[in-house]
């Protein structure tokens, strides 16, 4: 609750409270640079938050991430983060540690009781497997899976760690239509089991089509929380992804000055580009004689120039006798 995240002068989240109940599934929407993934570092203690305080059933969570992954929250990243040497199977089992109670001396005697363990751990993670469909391929090189594969790997080893709640960021990046609808589908089976989800998606689609409810970050500060039908016609949230300032918008100052900006800018490119324009036209004329020889080879100019001067002369001795 009122998490508020700073880089020196820059305030990246802004006084943010948000609560996910076990068996929701919650969106966190907003533009790019919003503070949407600051947000689940400071969640999962990779930052420690400047002001404000990470809770999980009621008890407040130290800003490690070990010690938040034992408490019983999981994330994926933005990036796929596999060993992409290790198996599939090898690569969900990292995500286990945190549950097995054999410390260093139990692997490296491998008696009954690290045996026992480490059996418990495969099992599981054979059923996580299975879970996302790829069972099959346990014994394959994570780096040899599709990527759509990979994504579905990554979240089957957050979950060996049970979590009861786990954070997704942007886990249809880069999916096709038909991978985004396994994604979808395998987000409500983890819901079903009973675990909150919270999930950072810029696919509007899919994020109201999944979400219970759904929250949007503008420059750092919670803009909005309610149901996918509310956030969807709010005018502030079509306005922040839009790029147009809104009122109350805690960048508008900021955004009027780079637009006024950019207008300024513009104009004086337009003036740039037009000159050159305007050279060009005034210069075709002068070229037009250059271009065609005949008026310069041409005898007759001289004396019809005399007769002119005869003719306009007459006309005027007439002009003076009258």
């Amino acid at each position: 609750s009122g998490v508020t995240m700073r880089f020196g002068g820059l305030t990246a989240v802004k006084g943010v409270d948000l609560k996910v109940n076990a068996g929701e599934i919650v969106g966190l929407i907003g533009p790019n640079g919003a503070g949407k993934t600051t947000f689940f570092n400071c969640l999962t203690g990779l930052y420690v938050p400047t002001e404000g305080t990470v809770s999980y059933k009621g008890t407040v969570l130290p800003p490690k991430p070990h010690l938040v992954t034992s408490a019983g929250i999981a994330r994926t990243f933005q990036n796929i983060r596999l060993f992409h040497n290790m198996t599939v199977l090898e690569n969900v089992l990292v995500g286990r540690h945190t549950r097995t109670k054999e410390g260093l001396w139990s692997a490296l005697l491998r008696g009954p009781g690290f045996k026992k363990a480490e059996a418990a751990s495969e099992a599981r993670a054979m059923e996580l497997l299975e879970f996302i469909g790829l069972e099959k391929k346990a014994q394959h090189l994570a780096k040899n899976l599709p990527y759509g594969e990979q994504r579905k790997l990554e979240i089957a080893r957050a979950l060996a760690s049970d979590p009861g709640l786990i954070l997704l960021d942007e886990p249809t990046a880069g999916m096709n239509p038909q991978e985004t609808r396994a994604a979808e589908e395998l987000i409500f089976a983890i819901r079903d089991m009973g675990i909150a989800v919270l999930v950072i998606e810029h696919d509007m689609r899919f994020i109201f089509n999944l979400c219970d409810r759904v929250a949007c970050l503008v420059q750092g500060e919670k803009l909005i929380e309610g149901t996918a039908a509310e956030v969807q016609g709010d005018e502030r949230v079509i306005a922040a992804y839009l790029g147009e300032p809104f009122e109350g918008d805690p960048g508008a100052a900021e955004a009027a000055e780079v637009e006024a900006a950019e207008q300024n800018a513009a104009a004086g490119t337009e003036t740039a580009t037009e000159a050159p324009a305007a050279a060009e036209t005034d210069a075709a004329p002068a070229t037009e004689p250059a271009t065609d020889p005949a008026p310069a080879t041409e005898p007759a100019p001289a004396p019809a120039a005399d007769s002119a001067a005869d003719s306009d002369s007459t006309t005027s001795k007439d002009g003076e006798a009258k």
